[in-house]
């Protein structure tokens, strides 16, 4: 199974708390006005890189959990979930991910929730140039939202978040 990957950045920090290895992804249609990624948006882009392959640089970095963000990791749903389950089976690793799409519209299709029970954290919901707040931690508009899907680890808290335990 392959991901469309634009950008792998290694112990990043703005992309989740701590040090992370960010996986950005090619592909998104939600087209948000003002967007700080939109050369992210064709479907396309990027380059095929195998679950494996992906997992290996996850692995070797044991200071770093993951992030998942795009471009929208949601439009390769099949291919992430596989390799949030891997990291799940074969780390300790937390993972963090940003869609815009959101937690409800997630819930309300199957097809897009088989991920959630792989992931820690959700940020969600489209950028909203309008009611851009650069003041915010690891969003751009206040109606995105940093969603704890199973318990809040002490290494991944950030203020602003909302605790919801997916069943």
């Amino acid at each position: 199974m392959e991901i469309r990957v634009l950008n792998i950045l290694h112990q990043t920090m703005a992309d989740g708390p701590g040090f992370r290895t960010a996986i950005y992804c090619a592909g998104c249609l939600h087209h948000c006005k003002g967007c700080h990624n939109p050369h992210s948006w064709a479907m396309d882009g990027g380059d095929a890189m195998s679950v494996d392959e992906l997992l290996d640089i996850v692995k070797s970095d044991s200071m770093s959990n993951v992030t998942f963000s795009g471009g929208d990791p949601f439009y390769q749903v099949d291919a992430f979930t596989e390799l949030a389950k891997r990291i799940k089976e074969e780390t300790e690793k937390t993972i963090w991910c940003w869609t815009g799409f959101t937690y409800e519209e997630i819930l309300a299709d199957p097809h897009l929730a088989k991920i959630l029970p792989y992931l820690d954290v959700l940020v969600d919901g489209p950028f909203i140039l309008e009611q851009r707040d650069t003041t915010l931690l690891f969003r751009g508009s206040p109606n995105q939202r940093i969603i704890y899907l199973h318990g809040t680890p002490e290494d991944d808290t950030a203020p602003g978040t909302i605790r919801i335990v997916h069943r």
